[in-house]
């Protein structure tokens, strides 16, 4: 597929009605990433797109950034005294609300919701088990959210919540499954562990003989697990970003992270809930650490990494680069607007046609 029909697809993938009583727009520009000026140099690795014209992010030295028109202007709403904090995770309701995750090992785990735009934020959770480390959270429904952290005692940890983040316990874990020796979630880009519905969740490992994705039915307590064709048995390997369009069909993306290292089978992609997961044809050509589905498509989806932006049209079968920049995350609103994050402060809008 050449350069310009995938930026004709990428077009063709975006477009979408005006809603009724809007007014026309001017012409808009040719579809594809447009930068925005965050005003900071941090890693931005944790994204969360609320519509076109508001987003949320979170980054290194505890940065929390918001836009609410469309990137033109960010805001520094980062919580006070959060300097030390590796923010690598947001999940937003709106402009007002969201939660976001630090990681690290002990105390350095920690939850932290904002009700009123960031002007001022309330810890909720302070991990105080040496042996735990947070990577991700994600929530189902604006009260049901969940966080995991890489095994305890040979099996994940769960931290749950049932009233938007403002409270958490960690769920009993006689539901999970071991977990094999080395595996562990990556904190790559908020993104190793998706809702796939109200009730089902997903999440992603690496590091051990098999990359594997888990999933649960009932928010949490029971889980089951199936291999993926992605390649592990490194530290540095496996599946680091899963995107559910429903409950059945999902993408997972990955790869080695080490700049340089080949990532072949990067990607793979299931029709029965993470089930079974077989190889994408045409994967990307490198590392992977972000995926998201494009909104009022079927078959289109992004994922982005540090070498560039792939496109799949196919569902996840075959995967075209159509970008070269940097990104570490990509999330895509209900009402198509759609955002990526990365390095050195790199945020970007996708342009509409």
């Amino acid at each position: 597929m050449t350069a310009g029909l995938v930026g004709a697809a990428l077009a063709l993938a975006l477009a979408a009605p005006a809603r009724a009583g809007e007014t026309p727009a001017a012409p808009a520009p040719a579809a594809g990433w447009q930068l925005t000026p965050t005003g900071t140099d941090v890693r931005v690795r944790g994204l969360a797109a609320v519509d076109r014209r508001t987003a949320w992010a979170a980054g290194s030295r505890g940065t929390v950034l918001r836009t609410t028109d469309a990137g033109r202007t960010w805001r520094d709403v980062s919580p006070p005294g959060a300097e030390d904090l590796e923010l690598r995770d947001v999940e937003a309701f709106d402009a007002r609300r969201a939660v976001v995750l630090a990681i690290g090992e002990g105390e350095a785990s920690r939850l932290l919701r904002t009700e009123d735009g960031g002007a001022t934020w309330t810890e909720t959770f302070r991990n105080t088990d040496p042996r735990a480390f947070y990577d991700c959270v994600t929530f189902l429904d604006h009260r049901h959210g969940l966080a995991l952290s890489d095994p305890v005692d040979g099996r994940f940890r769960i931290l749950a919540t049932r009233d938007a983040g403002r409270s958490w316990e960690v769920l009993p874990d006689s539901g999970m499954p071991a977990a094999l020796p080395g595996e562990a979630g990556f904190a790559a880009s908020g993104q190793c562990l998706v809702a796939a519905g109200p009730r089902e969740v997903r999440f992603a490992t690496g590091g051990g003989a098999t990359a594997r994705v888990f999933r649960s039915a009932d928010r949490g307590r029971t889980w089951t697990v199936a291999d993926t064709p992605v390649p592990a048995g490194d530290p540095a390997r496996g599946v680091f970003a899963l995107a559910f369009r429903d409950r059945d069909h999902g993408l997972a993306v990955g790869g080695d992270y080490r700049t340089g290292r080949p990532s072949p089978s990067a990607a793979a992609v299931t029709a029965d809930g993470g089930r079974t997961w077989t190889p994408a044809g045409t994967p990307p050509p490198a590392y992977r650490s972000g995926v998201a589905w494009l909104p009022h498509t079927r078959a289109a989806a992004l994922a982005v990494g540090p070498t560039g932006t792939d496109l799949t049209l196919d569902g996840g079968r075959t995967w075209r680069t159509i970008d070269t920049g940097s990104y570490d995350s990509v999330d895509c609103a209900p009402d198509g607007g759609c955002w990526a994050s990365g390095e050195k402060g790199r945020i970007a809008r996708l342009a509409r046609p």
